[in-house]
């Protein structure tokens, strides 16, 4: 679920926009290979010299005669390498607030030592970025063939520049999303043998475990997925988003609402954000969407059951597909649920 916030706004800006999911135009997929003969998806890549390939979730092959080295990446992506030990020279997307901290994608990025292509939805500096002499791009994708944050009026030449790697962040959930980033990660030299990576993993599965056990102890716990915008409160359907389904499949009972045909979420006037009853919200926590402070001065929000119970918690929207970043984030709902009182 990502950020942008206009009725007028394509489906990948609103996406963007952190009201909820939505894309808009595909890129034209070429030179599909099959990810069964690419043994760089399997783990088993280069990582220093010799040809590197990676087949990502489009379906393409990327390859190069050596290991990437000066990689590009959408912020939350590189933050996700980062964990695994692999460093980017730039990114692109949120990355640093109005004043100059980290963006909660950025995750442990030391975003002074990236270069910053572009900060918002539509920036994307392509001449910063044949600066960089790139030779990987790598980006999520929330619906198929579309480069999260690259542009569309510029992307046929930023894809000109270097091979690319899409990997979903829709259509899978956070085991099958982390999985394939640390596939990416291993074969441009990370190790996923080192203590750092399998102490995050041995968290992480206890923390899946501790939330499918508050699920289990609390079925009558219902949970909306919001998102809020000055205009406009949209709730989230469930199986759109990668983490989200995760929680469905450990057992989280959610809001299901009636999405518009984007299928992604439903917007609803402030008026009638009270249409659906829920003991806990998880808020979009993503810059450039309202949060609780601000959303007080809404009079339906501030009468929302969950609100008046104190049990709104930020939902990490667009997660950090490391084991190292989705450990907290399982581990804080399952707290949310063990916690949370029936009072819808």
């Amino acid at each position: 679920m990502p950020n942008a916030r206009a009725s007028h706004l394509t489906r990948r800006g609103l996406l963007a926009a952190g009201g909820a999911l939505g894309l808009g135009a595909a890129l034209a997929a070429c030179g599909k290979d099959d990810p069964r003969t690419d043994a760089a998806d399997k783990g088993a890549g280069k990582t220093k010299s010799g040809p590197w390939s990676f087949t990502d979730d489009r379906g393409q092959k990327a390859k190069s005669k050596t290991t990437p080295k000066n990689i590009v990446a959408f912020t939350g992506t590189a933050a996700a390498l980062f964990d695994y030990g692999i460093e980017v020279k730039g990114v692109f997307g949120p990355t640093k607030t109005a004043d100059g901290k980290p963006d909660v994608q950025a995750g442990d990025l030391d975003i002074s030592k990236v270069e910053i292509l572009g900060n918002v939805w539509g920036e994307f500096n392509v001449e910063k970025y044949a600066a960089l002499a790139p030779e990987l791009l790598v980006t999520a994708m929330w619906e198929k063939n579309a480069l999260w944050y690259v542009p569309d009026q510029s992307k046929d030449k930023i894809l000109t520049l270097a091979p690319s790697v899409a990997l979903w962040a829709a259509q899978t959930n956070v085991p099958k999303a982390i999985q394939r980033h640390a596939e990416l990660a291993e074969s441009l030299g990370a190790d996923l043998k080192a203590k750092k990576v399998t102490d995050a993993k041995a968290r992480f599965e206890k923390a899946a475990e501790r939330l499918r056990q508050a699920a289990k102890s609390k079925p009558e716990i219902r949970v909306l997925i919001g998102s809020g915008s000055q205009d406009l409160f949209y709730v989230s359907v469930p199986k759109m988003s990668a983490d989200t389904l995760y929680f469905q499949e450990l057992g989280v009972k959610f809001v299901e609402p009636k999405p518009n045909a984007q299928g992604f979420f439903e917007e609803l006037s402030w008026e009638n954000a009270d249409k659906y009853k829920a003991d806990v919200i998880i808020l979009d926590n993503r810059t450039g969407t309202l949060q609780p402070d601000t959303l007080k001065s809404k009079p339906t929000w501030a009468k929302l059951p969950a609100v008046k119970a104190g049990q709104v918690f930020p939902r990490v929207t667009e997660p950090i597909y490391s084991y190292d970043k989705c450990a907290p984030v399982l581990e804080d709902l399952a707290k949310a649920i063990e916690n949370a009182k029936k009072v819808a």
